[in-house]
C-alpha cells in the first residue's frame, strides 16, 4: 500500500472509529450494566497485545468471562461451552459486542478497522520470520483471516491468511473484508476454537 493509500486508510479509520463509538455508545452502556449486574466484577478486560512493528499496547474488551478466568486456564484457549464464560459474556462474544471498545484503539492509532487481529505477546515466540510479516501493519477489528474462519482455524493457517493480507493489502480489499464481516457476524460462526483451531 503506497503512502497516499495509507493516508486515506488512516482517515477512514478516524472517521469510522469516531462514528462507530458514537453509534455503539448506547450498546456499550447496556452491556456494561449487564456485566456489572451479573457478578459485580470489572466491566473491561485488559491484556497486552502486539501491534505494528511488534509495538505492545493494552487492549480493551468487554469482559465475557469470570473474574478468575485466567487463573483457571492461562493458555488463552476458549472452547464452546467453556464454563468460565458468563451468560452475558456468551451473548457478547457471539455478537462481537465485546470487541466494540477497540474502536477507541482505532481512533488512537493502535489499530485499524481492517488488519490482522492483535494477538497476545506470548504468541510472538512461536512465529517464524515469514509469520512475523503480519506485524508489518496495524492490527484490525476484522481481517482476512476473520472472514475465513476466525478462531476455528489452526493458528498457522490464520497467520498465513494474515500474511497474504499484508502482501495484497489495498483499500479495495479492505472494503471487501468489511462487507463480508457483516455476513460472518450475522451467521455468528467461528467464535470458538473448535477441534481444528489453535496451535497444533
Amino acid at each position: 500500500m503506497n503512502a497516499e493509500s495509507e493516508c486515506i486508510k488512516r482517515a477512514i479509520d478516524i472517521v469510522g472509529g469516531a462514528a462507530g463509538l458514537a453509534l455503539a455508545a448506547p450498546i456499550l452502556a447496556l452491556a456494561a450494566c449487564a456485566i456489572k449486574l451479573e457478578d459485580g466484577g470489572p466491566i473491561l478486560f485488559r491484556q497486552e497485545r502486539l501491534g505494528r512493528g511488534e509495538r505492545r499496547f493494552e487492549i480493551l474488551k468487554l469482559r465475557t468471562m469470570t473474574v478468575d478466568a485466567e487463573k483457571l486456564r492461562s493458555d488463552g484457549v476458549v472452547e464452546a461451552g467453556d464454563p468460565r464464560i458468563t451468560r452475558v459474556g456468551n451473548f457478547l462474544r457471539r455478537t462481537a459486542v465485546d470487541e466494540l471498545p477497540q474502536l477507541w484503539h482505532v481512533l488512537r492509532g493502535d489499530m485499524s478497522l481492517v488488519g490482522p487481529r492483535p494477538v497476545p505477546t506470548a504468541h510472538l515466540e512461536r512465529y517464524d520470520e515469514h509469520q512475523r510479516r503480519r506485524l508489518e501493519v496495524r492490527p484490525g477489528l476484522t481481517g482476512w483471516a476473520q472472514i475465513h474462519g476466525r478462531a476455528s482455524l489452526p493458528w498457522p493457517e490464520r497467520l498465513e491468511l494474515d500474511v497474504w493480507y499484508v502482501e495484497h493489502q489495498s483499500l479495495e480489499l479492505d472494503a471487501r473484508i468489511l462487507a463480508r464481516t457483516a455476513g460472518v457476524l450475522l451467521r455468528r460462526d467461528f467464535v470458538y476454537r473448535g477441534e481444528a483451531g489453535g496451535w497444533r
